[in-house]
């Protein structure tokens, strides 16, 4: 189903204030790893907001999301402090990994080693 316009907006609104909380509360760097909001996705009642957090070079990431999870009150609060005057109500926050980084680098380390397996085949 497509998004609405509403949807898109109140998506961006929150990208860009979630980021700003996970940089004060400290989840942007971690162990010499990043962990960055790739995509929110709203339901169309606008009740609940699917935050996709993207992990580069965190060494247990289902970890480090059950802690993002567990401190979902605290960050929830920030977040309503920052956009009440803006939204009714502040959307449920549900956070998932994003795991399409890691699909390219499978993918391209699949082509890799086709390549790798038969370099004459572009030849024939």
């Amino acid at each position: 189903m497509q998004e609405t316009k509403r949807q898109k907006q109140i998506a961006q609104l929150l990208q860009k204030e979630l980021s700003d909380i996970f940089l004060r509360i400290g989840f942007n760097i971690v162990d010499g790893g990043m962990i960055s909001i790739a995509s929110i996705k709203m339901t169309p009642d606008l009740l609940e907001a699917r935050v996709y957090l993207s992990m580069f070079q965190i060494k247990a990431p289902s970890e480090m999301l059950e802690k993002i999870k567990d401190r979902t009150g605290e960050i929830k609060k920030e977040l309503g402090n920052r956009v009440g005057k803006q939204l009714r109500r502040v959307p449920e926050l549900a956070f998932f990994l994003d795991d399409t980084l890691d699909y390219v680098f499978k993918m391209e380390e699949l082509f890799k080693r086709i390549k790798e397996e038969d370099p004459n085949k572009d030849n024939k």
